[in-house]
């Protein structure tokens, strides 16, 4: 502690040699003042205590890892992704986010084929991070990743890219198996535009998932899409966010053929749902039938 005061580089020799210290509070200690000289020195010895045996140590490992921004901690840390245990892996992968050098795409693109989940969930975080276009055709393939939550964190790192030639594999993700994947592509999609993005949006309204149906509702409203009949259909949904969000849309298109079904809603339960049907029933009445038709 007295170290971490002086912040001098000949600190940092005896500061690794505390992290082998047999005092469990030493060496997290010790790796709690390493975090803060940021030598890059530190970095190995900082893997090697992503195992030590007591929890406390691995954490404030990890933790110190995140703060190194030099480019000399780049290598070692590379390094770690060959190692056998999956949590130091991951711990890796997620310090080198941190650092966005360019030089650890290849390497985080080979993570993407790791056999741990988790650590392809930190590896498709952390390409989306570094935004580097040679990773797309790797994040693409890891939308048909064997874990949802793989799939889901690639929609949202191939976001980041802003590419309209990403727009077929987010529709495709419309029909995903798990219903999480379908609200991320569905939210993307939304942000969107086009034939493609509108028609998957209009699909989705159909979903069973509540959750998918609201972003949709959402999306077709943000875009304009006429679809009225399904919006109608959605002001009578259990959930009271589908109504709502629905209610904006019909706002949004405005559709004039749904002027009853919003008056209806004067008597919703839900006050916000109530608030929202009054705004779009406004809209209508200030802009007359202007609407989009998909695609357009």
């Amino acid at each position: 502690m007295a170290l971490e005061e002086l912040a001098a580089p000949e600190s940092v020799e005896p500061l690794i040699r505390a992290l082998r210290d047999p005092d469990p509070t030493v060496r997290r200690l010790a790796a709690g003042v390493l975090e803060e000289l940021g030598d890059a020195r530190a970095v190995g010895p900082l893997v090697d205590a992503l195992e030590d045996p007591a929890p406390q140590v691995r954490v404030a490992a990890r933790t110190a890892l995140r703060e190194f921004r030099s480019g000399e901690a780049t290598g070692p840390l590379i390094a770690a992704l060959g190692r056998p245990a999956s949590e130091v892996r991951e711990a890796a992968i997620l310090a080198l986010r941190e650092l966005r050098d360019p030089r650890a795409v290849e390497p985080l693109k080979h993570c993407l084929r790791d056999p741990s989940a988790a650590v392809r969930r930190e590896a498709v975080t952390a390409l989306g991070y570094l935004r580097e276009r040679t990773a797309v055709d790797a994040l693409r393939e890891s939308l048909r990743d064997g874990d949802a939550s793989v799939r889901r964190l690639a929609i949202g790192a191939l976001s980041f890219f802003n590419d309209p030639g990403l727009v077929a594999d987010f529709a495709h993700a419309i029909d995903d198996t798990d219903w999480q994947v379908r609200r991320e592509a569905t939210i993307v999609l939304g942000r969107m535009g086009g034939r493609e993005a509108s028609s998957a949006l209009v699909r989705a309204l159909d979903d069973e998932a509540w959750q998918v149906v609201k972003e949709a509702a959402a999306g077709v409203g943000h875009q304009r899409v006429a679809a009225v009949e399904p919006l109608v259909r959605l002001l009578s949904h259990t959930h009271s966010d589908v109504r709502k969000n629905a209610a904006v849309a019909l706002g949004a298109i405005a559709a004039l053929e749904a002027v009853g079904s919003l008056t209806a809603l004067a008597h919703d339960d839900d006050v916000e749902v109530r608030k929202a049907a009054r705004r779009a029933l406004n809209d209508i009445a200030m802009a007359g039938r202007v609407v989009h038709s998909p695609g357009t």
